[in-house]
């Protein structure tokens, strides 16, 4: 479902999948109920409403994953709610509201092919540890891989 972050060989992993915990995966339904804990008797504490957000899954419990968003937020949901499609968004740099260039090649000197403002959600298709092919509707480039919420840093993705 999704790749520990480089040189994390050491990262614990999931008693139930076999995969690295913590790990970014998306949401895949556009309608994802959050629970207080690993069983359908907890009460829903809040809902997710689009499809290809990124989560980080910190913990499983036999069908359960329990999920960090990008607020810190955390709750249980049901696997089976869950994609290995990687997806990550433009994150807000500390006081900068400044629209994020997508280059045309993983290059801070090559051409700028689209700018996005935070919170842009894409497909990650592939990261080199600094930069990430990014697509999305109406861009696909690079971008610096700092830039977005649901990859790790020095992350590699093929």
């Amino acid at each position: 479902m999704g790749r520990a972050p480089a040189g994390a060989t050491d990262l614990p992993t999931g008693s139930v999948s076999g995969l690295p915990v913590p790990r970014f995966v998306s949401l895949k339904p556009d309608r994802v109920n959050v629970r207080a804990g690993p069983t359908k008797d907890h009460d829903v504490t809040w809902v997710y409403t689009r499809s290809g957000l990124p989560v980080e899954i910190t913990a499983e419990y036999e069908n359960w994953r329990r999920i960090r968003d990008w607020e810190g937020a955390e709750g249980w949901v049901y696997h089976s709610l869950l994609s290995g499609k990687r997806t990550a968004f433009v994150a807000r740099a500390k006081g900068n509201d400044e629209l994020v260039p997508v280059r045309a090649d993983a290059d801070a000197g090559s051409p700028v092919t689209a700018r996005l403002e935070p919170g842009v959600v894409g497909t990650v298709k592939r990261c080199d540890g600094s930069w990430c092919r990014f697509v999305g509707d109406k861009f696909d480039g690079w971008i610096a891989q700092e830039r977005l919420w649901g990859v790790y840093p020095n992350e590699k993705v093929d």
